[in-house]
């Protein structure tokens, strides 16, 4: 790998603000115990999200009883995110100290793509099933044709509706098609009921991200040159500007973020007919938002115009085998069940509710159960019909400051205290990226 200053690793990982659906957070060390210890291989695995360690505690009970011939001892090493990020990049630069298996965020992954790759390439596992996967879930961690993580989910972005708040408007959700449809429905919305069509992250990056990655733009092309302030991102923040203080069918949204308690009180409240959020978020409304139960439809994205997809995967979780491990064959075999086999994918939406990478188990019964918190649909009968418009954004190492400026900047100046206009928040932010790239 190249001899990148460890420090200013360090003080990436420190600033950056990982507003993911697989962000977590605790410091606890957990094993899974096989039945037969002297014959196990010992493997370590370090991840930030403690919800992922009980997936993963589960997964070797099951390995070990599908593989008796083939015992494996899991030690899992849950850090504060920004914390277990920094100690496997230096323990990958000092060649000691890293894990077996490593789960890796997204934001960061680009920064372990650099130089010498001091992970395993996946190839071999993915490339006999990878036709039942989405694709674009893979190449964001890849270099070359090469994979090096696999991913939990798809975080396919979509909009979920409050039945309840629309239908007191006369407003049917399957005609909201385009970002114009959809203004027009927020609009009757107000009139009718006095709730906001939506609220729009001021300390996040959501739904701006989304929202441009489905018209074909992003933060960064795909050779991580800067795009941040493009005249597709500008018209686009611009349009959500309107929507709060021309159309007034929008909030700046109460808490800043979509993980804030007042943001969750004001959800549950029914004070907003729409969210605009990954797949992932539907555990946030199972845990905190009881009082929609019943009330809540998840539709595809609007369109800006014809052409452009219904959805943006975004957030993830690339999970490695390191060079350092000394069991890289079974390493990643585990990995390999763990996070592509049918079965495994059937369980991370039953134990994570997370949509799972593997599109062929969309189908399956326990997916298509009907589901009495959102309405009693078949909610993965709409990821079906747009399985091919799932688009990822662009990653490189400029990946995890970009996404900072947004949250820490942009979105607040531009949407909330409209200290500077969209162009404006976004050129500046460009600039301090393009001072970063030299």
């Amino acid at each position: 790998m190249k001899k990148a200053s460890v420090a200013a690793a360090a003080s990436v990982f420190l600033l950056a603000s990982v507003l993911s659906g697989c962000g977590g957070e605790g410091a606890e060390s957990s094993k899974g115990e096989t039945q037969n210890s002297k014959k196990a291989v010992n493997l370590s695995l370090w991840t930030f999200q403690d919800l992922h360690k009980k997936y993963y505690e589960k997964t070797a009970e099951l390995w070990n009883k599908n593989n008796p011939d083939q015992q494996i001892e899991l030690s899992i090493d849950t850090y504060p995110n920004a914390e277990m990020h920094n100690k496997l990049l230096i323990a990958l630069q000092s060649g000691v100290g890293a894990p077996d298996i490593a789960d890796i965020n997204i934001n960061f992954f680009q920064n372990f793509l650099k130089g010498d790759i001091q992970l395993v390439e996946l190839n071999k596992v993915i490339e006999p099933e990878k036709d039942k996967f989405i694709q674009s879930r893979f190449d964001i961690y890849s270099k070359g044709g090469k994979y090096y993580g696999i991913d939990f989910h798809v975080g396919a972005t979509v909009v979920y509706y409050n039945k309840e708040l629309l239908d007191k408007a006369g407003v049917n959700a399957d005609n909201i098609k385009t970002w114009a449809d959809y203004t027009e429905a927020g609009k009757k919305v107000v009139a009718a009921t006095g709730k906001a069509m939506t609220a729009f992250e001021v300390t996040g990056q959501r739904p701006f991200w989304p929202m441009i990655v489905q018209r074909g733009s992003d933060y960064l092309d795909k050779n991580g040159n800067v795009t941040l302030d493009n005249e597709i991102n500008v018209k686009t923040l611009q349009t959500m500007k309107d929507m709060i203080y021309k159309d007034k069918i929008a909030v700046p949204m109460p808490g800043g973020n979509t993980g804030a308690e007042e943001f969750f009180t004001y959800m549950n409240k029914g004070e907003a007919a729409s969210l605009i959020m990954p797949m992932w978020y539907m555990s946030r409304f199972l845990e905190y938002m009881p009082d929609l139960k019943g009330k809540i439809l998840v539709r595809p994205m609007p369109v800006w115009e014809k052409g452009d997809v219904r959805s943006a995967g975004m957030g993830g979780t690339g999970t490695a085998v390191t060079k350092q491990s000394k069991n890289q064959d079974i390493a990643t075999k585990f990995l390999a069940y763990a996070k592509l086999s049918k079965e495994s994918n059937i369980r991370i939406w039953q134990e994570l509710k997370f949509d799972p990478i593997r599109w062929d188990v969309w189908n399956d019964p326990e997916l298509q159960k009907p589901d009495p918190y959102f309405n009693n649909e078949k909610i993965f009968n709409i990821l079906l019909d747009m399985k091919d418009e799932i688009k990822s954004p662009n990653m490189s190492e400029l990946s995890s400051a970009s996404q900072d400026l947004v949250n820490s900047n942009v979105m607040f100046k531009s949407l909330k205290d409209q200290s500077q206009t969209p162009e404006q928040a976004l050129k500046s932010a460009a600039d301090e990226l393009r001072k970063q790239k030299k």
